[in-house]
């Protein structure tokens, strides 16, 4: 008998055999998907100045003579030996113009033809605007710093997700033009690109200043700009010791999604602010036999009676939720095994229901906003997680020891009793002193009812 083969696909149907695959492997930047981008479009999109291929083609966001004039302003810094070395740089660019492509999530995007005169144009608008921004004198006249609404939104357009060129391509531009050959100005010399980059992004660095050259070191896996402000979102001991999604991670349940704030408080839990820590570090601290006795925990000294969330300070403006948005959308395409930020603005979320919770939230200093109203903050928050998807949380045990608390019955009625009678060490004492001429008047009163009945 004959052997048989296989038919060819195009006897079935006709398509190639061989399609290239939909996300090169070396991506990291992408197109936010259609389900989040008509949930709010604007978080997504460039307002001022376009970086790399998705956006610049948007004739809104031609700065194409800013960067020629910080192109021009670039070279004039270099000397003869730096300016041969950019030259090289350009070589380097078109050596590598198949991994920059592969770095996009629609390669397509990227198939015109002064691709790599943009991206070496973009490059030296971002090296020419870091290096000013670490040098003030530079920065007087140029409208790019002394102009605040453009500072600030230049500065939120570099996060989006769609607005990246490959943070490589930056950092060999920096190595092969500045670090190796060094520079004439002090402010420039033996200082990384990612220290440039944390320094122009320092508004929104969630930790103190003293701390922030730290974590340099431990940073160098970050594809780009969104992916560097994830990065210092993230616990300290996640950013030194690295993610271990077994570890890190519990399987996500209808069970971890916690009480809102005003309801915790109403079970004993202290909301408390702390300062020095990423903002995803949240902690929830109780000493188990002393957390059954949560009213003294208003004096001074009895700290270990008290049930602490310890949640680190947020300031959120008018460009918070585009950042946490542009984050959220880099982990739904990027790390789905790592979904910290959805996790964190998912608590959030399920902390803030109404305006009340965020009062609440505002006056224990853990939240405070520069919005019109704190039901616009509410309706914020509660929209930043609609059609995120995650099915891990990293918050899991911490979720799973408020509810076991919230579902305690003399917990309950220990809250109760510290917001009416112990809320703060005078009502504390108010009531000590109240309790005192109560049993007072009772013993008396017993005394009177002896003799009489004698």
């Amino acid at each position: 008998m004959a052997s048989e083969r296989k038919p060819m696909i195009q006897h079935i149907v006709s398509i190639p055999e061989v399609i290239e695959p939909m996300v090169p492997d070396q991506c990291c930047i992408y197109k936010v998907p259609q389900h989040l981008l008509k949930l709010e479009e604007n978080a997504y999109t460039p307002k001022f100045i376009s970086i790399g291929p998705f956006h610049c083609q948007n004739s809104e966001l031609n700065q194409e003579k800013q960067k020629q004039r910080y192109f021009n302003a670039f070279w004039k810094r270099l000397s003869l030996k730096q300016a041969l070395s950019f030259a090289q740089f350009k070589v380097f660019l078109e050596e590598n113009q198949e991994n920059i492509v592969n770095c996009y999530s629609k390669p397509e995007a990227c198939k015109f033809d002064k691709f790599l005169e943009m991206i070496l144009l973009d490059s030296v608008f971002i090296m020419e605007l870091f290096l000013r921004k670490s040098n003030q004198s530079e920065q007087k006249n140029d409208y790019m710093f002394t102009t605040s609404w453009i500072y600030i939104i230049t500065q939120r357009d570099l996060l989006l997700l769609e607005n990246q060129i490959p943070m490589f391509v930056l950092e060999e531009l920096h190595k092969r033009v500045l670090l190796d050959y060094g520079s004439d100005n002090e402010n420039e010399r033996c200082v990384s690109f990612i220290e440039l980059a944390f320094n122009y992004f320092e508004d929104y660095y969630p930790q103190k200043l003293s701390k922030k050259w730290n974590m340099t070191q431990n940073c160098k896996s970050c594809k780009h700009f969104t992916d560097l402000i994830r990065y210092t979102y993230l616990p300290r001991k996640i950013q030194v010791n690295g993610v271990n999604p077994s570890k890190n991670f519990t399987t996500f349940s209808s069970e971890y999604i916690p009480r809102t704030a005003t309801k915790l408080y109403e079970a004993g839990i202290t909301f408390e602010k702390v300062q020095g820590r990423s903002y995803l570090d949240i902690k929830f601290k109780r000493t188990p036999i002393f957390s059954w006795f949560l009213c003294l925990g208003c004096l001074p000294l009895f700290k270990c009676f008290q049930t602490r969330l310890e949640i680190p300070y947020l300031k959120v403006n008018q460009v918070t939720g585009s950042v946490l948005r542009n984050l959220i959308a880099l982990e739904q395409c990027h790390y789905s095994e790592q979904p910290f930020i959805c996790n964190y603005v998912s608590l959030i979320d399920s902390l803030i229901h109404t305006d009340q919770d965020v009062e609440f939230l505002v006056d224990t200093e853990t939240i405070g906003h520069e919005l019109g109203s704190h039901a616009e903050l509410a309706t914020l928050v509660n929209d930043l997680c609609k059609y995120v998807v995650f099915t891990s949380n990293y918050y899991g045990k911490i979720i799973m020891e408020l509810n076991e608390h919230y579902n305690n019955s003399w917990k309950h009625y220990m809250g109760r009793l510290k917001a009416v009678y112990f809320r703060d060490p005078w009502r504390f004492s108010s009531t000590v002193v109240g309790a005192a001429f109560f049993m007072f008047a009772v013993v008396n009163f017993l005394k009177v009812l002896g003799v009489t009945i004698k």
